[in-house]
């Protein structure tokens, strides 16, 4: 069941705030954007095939976030599920994604009574309806037994946490600080005079998958307490070390006790830090200069309410409205800042570098719309963002696919160049054009180490830096063989679109004669289509056809079939013309092909503009808002993936969507929303409308753009940026509107 006070309160513009030992206070006030967040939604779920959200409370794009640990993470489990009934401590996490790992963490524990330092030991039970989560704020209390319980409360800066523990008057108090954790080597000391405990954690549980060694890497903190310790000890594995200050080993942790007489709350702020212990503490200086939770917490919600603010929506139920602004809010995660006040730790050169700097980009996910909506929601992040994946090419070699923070080969294609390739086309600056263009260059033009004695399988330890496997043999064959590669079907048909965006970039920086090269290059995706089939399909080394079920990942020849985003007129004419490749759609969606809950399948619902039936695409976009997206905690159909589901129903709830992320363009589905008011990061503002908007009203019957009419079912990027309002006439029955549309096609 979820909690009814808090979301109860959030509807009626009651917000709830709870001082340690204190009753929650009730004020009054309209609601906000923040409000209407719940970080409730996509955190329930088994296995790892769901959400895999948290209740994070961070800010926009935060390097460190914190949450309650009702279980310990690992690659394919997140530190907190719905279903649990225990906390073990609240941790500092890193873990970007569920089937992603944590690296860098620390955990806190307050505790009563003797100290355990066991999560399964340490761990107390919790009800529901005494938690509170939003982005800026999350309180529970805990049962500590004998009638006694314990007060937590948690709010943050980009690079600390600030933690307020509410203990019984005069009990045996103590706070855990769990540096490691089994088999992890690791360090902690405890500086009484300063009221402070001192460690790192080398730990990054995806360091299997990738090249790079890192062995200067650490996750350093500094945890700073308000009032002195009692008493204070360290640990290590299954040992205590009463009388020592400092330790350095696997399972490295630190106990200290505190005087509850007063029955005052015990207060800790952590900084986090990749460079150095003193750059925690340069950190926890800058950001948490006095002693003021509230005031902190107050900061985070002014700052959530702004970048959320950007959004004006009207004419929503309060469920969709939960819906679309927990979306934005889970969007604004990620990419994870890494740098620190104009430094940042490489996980690319092991080295410390003076700029700003970036991790965590899930790109085979995000390139599709997380990114594009960063674009409107961001806009002042996209050139460090960019620059950010150019320093990982200058220090490592190449642009990653998903760093985390470093290299990992997971996934396929080299879809950073489509991230360059937007933000050049949408006139961004603050990152070196040329050095972009010498990135994605080296991206389609060279083959990674071992290319052609390697089958490149997903998450293989131990393998070189994977760019495109495969390239060497794409060079020369036009595609990439199934019996010489793995996943070669699908790496051919992303790999074009990648091609797409290189031709983009190398025509934006004057590479007239490698722009032509590679958009010619990239219609090479058609040789994998089977006309005596109908589908894409792949080949052997000899040119044969593979196994129709072979050479795929993450998805079959359903789920591929228009996967060459920049050429959707090119597929449709190879499927015999817009009837046939209608047709074709109908029997994806009809025969269970389309699963939303995997990023391929995210422009299907909007590819109907294409074939002259725009109005099976507003169906459809609303079928898959319904269907895959609920205002409950499984209310996201899969992985949430660093912002790109919650992308998805942004820009489905806006009316459009970026089919095709490079090109500046985006296709037009249907509106979910009457009114929806954009504040652009230029000082512009762009509304969409959707008069007439009904529950059964669903079907565009006109639209004007700045009161012209618009008969094409597209916007253009600048055209939203100049200002103005987009406007649909809405009815219950499908309209020609926008069906004599029909697309340019990528060679040109």
């Amino acid at each position: 069941m979820r909690c009814k006070r808090v979301r109860a309160g959030v509807a009626a513009g009651i917000f709830l705030f709870a001082g340690a030992g204190s009753a929650l206070a009730a004020a009054v006030a309209p609601p906000t954007p923040v409000d209407w967040v719940d970080p409730y939604i996509g955190t329930a779920g088994s296995g790892s095939e769901y959400g895999g959200t948290m209740p994070l409370v961070t800010t926009p794009f935060g390097m460190t976030n914190w949450t309650a640990q009702t279980r310990q993470n690992r690659v394919s489990v997140s530190s907190y599920n719905y279903a649990d009934k225990h906390i073990q401590g609240f941790i500092g996490t890193h873990q970007a994604a569920i089937w992603m790992g944590d690296y860098g963490y620390v955990t806190l524990m307050p505790e009563l009574d003797a100290t355990k330092y066991a999560p399964e030991a340490r761990q107390l039970p919790f009800a529901r309806s005494d938690e509170v989560a939003t982005p800026y704020y999350y309180a529970v209390t805990m049962d500590a037994g004998n009638g006694r319980h314990i007060r937590t409360e948690i709010t943050s800066t980009d690079h600390c946490g600030y933690l307020r523990f509410g203990f019984p008057a005069r009990s045996r108090a103590s706070v855990l600080i769990e540096a490691t954790r089994p088999g992890i080597d690791g360090y902690v000391e405890i500086d009484a005079d300063r009221h402070e405990i001192r460690g790192y954690n080398p730990d990054r549980q995806d360091a299997d998958l990738g090249p790079l060694k890192l062995p200067h890497f650490r996750g350093y903190f500094v945890v700073r307490f308000k009032q002195p310790f009692s008493a204070g000890t360290v640990y290590e594995g299954v040992l205590q070390w009463p009388g020592k200050t400092k330790v350095q080993g696997k399972n490295a942790g630190a106990f200290v006790s505190f005087d509850t007489a007063s029955g005052e709350p015990v207060e800790a702020q952590v900084g986090t830090s990749f460079i150095s212990l003193a750059q925690a503490q340069a950190n926890l200086d800058a950001e948490l200069p006095g002693w003021n939770f509230d005031a902190t917490r107050d900061a985070l919600r002014r700052t959530w309410n702004r970048k959320l603010g950007m959004a004006k929506v009207e004419g929503a139920d309060p469920s969709r409205r939960h819906i679309f602004y927990t979306a934005l809010y889970h969007a604004l995660l990620y990419p994870r800042l890494l740098s620190e006040h104009g430094r940042y730790y490489s996980a690319f050169d092991d080295k410390v570098h003076d700029g700003v700097s970036y991790t965590d980009y899930s790109i085979w996910d995000t390139f599709r719309a997380e990114n594009s909506l960063l674009t409107l929601f961001a806009p002042e992040r996209i050139g460090g963002m960019v620059q950010a994946l150019l320093q990982d090419y200058r220090e490592g070699g190449w642009m990653p696919k998903w760093p985390n923070p470093s290299y990992t080969n997971i996934m396929i294609g080299t879809h950073a160049d489509s991230l360059v390739a937007e933000a050049i086309g949408k006139g961004f600056t603050g990152f070196d054009r040329e050095l972009a263009y010498a990135a994605v260059h080296k991206d389609a033009s060279v083959p990674p180490d071992g290319d052609t004695s390697r089958r490149w399988f997903d998450r293989e330890p131990g393998t070189p830096y994977e760019a495109r496997a495969g390239l060497g043999y794409a060079k020369t064959l036009g595609y990439i063989p199934a019996d010489k590669v793995s996943e070669s079907a699908s790496s051919t048909l992303e790999e074009s679109y990648d091609d797409y965006a290189v031709a983009l970039v190398a025509r934006a920086t004057g590479h007239a004669q490698d722009a032509a090269r590679f958009m010619k290059r990239s219609l090479d995706y058609r040789k994998l289509f089977n006309p005596a089939r109908g589908f894409m399909q792949a080949r052997l080394a000899d040119g044969s056809w593979a196994s129709p079920a072979e050479g795929w990942t993450e998805g079959d020849q359903w789920v591929y079939l228009f996967a060459a985003l920049h050429d959707i007129p090119g597929t449709v004419a190879l499927l015999g013309g817009p009837k046939a490749a209608e047709a074709r759609l109908d029997e994806h969606f009809a025969g269970g092909h389309n699963h939303h809950d995997n990023e391929p399948s995210h422009h299907y619902g909007y590819l109907y503009d294409f074939v002259g039936a725009p109005w099976k695409t507003q169906a459809r976009v609303h079928e898959l808002a319904r269907d895959a997206y609920s205002d409950t905690p499984a209310g996201i159909l899969g992985n949430e993936d660093c912002g790109q589901m919650s992308a998805w129903y942004v820009f489905t709830a806006l009316g459009f969507y970026p089919v095709n992320p490079a090109s500046a363009e985006y296709m037009i589905g249907s509106p979910l929303f009457g009114r929806v008011t954009l504040a652009l990061g230029n000082g512009k503002t762009f509304t969409v409308i959707a008069s007439h908007r009904a529950a059964g009203n669903i079907y565009i019957q006109s639209a004007t753009l700045d009161g012209r009419p618009l008969t094409a079912p597209v916007i253009r990027y600048d055209q939203i940026m100049a200002g103005g309002t987009l406007e649909f006439v809405m009815g219950p029955r499908p309209s020609h509107w926008a069906s004599d549309w029909r697309p340019r096609d990528a060679a040109r």
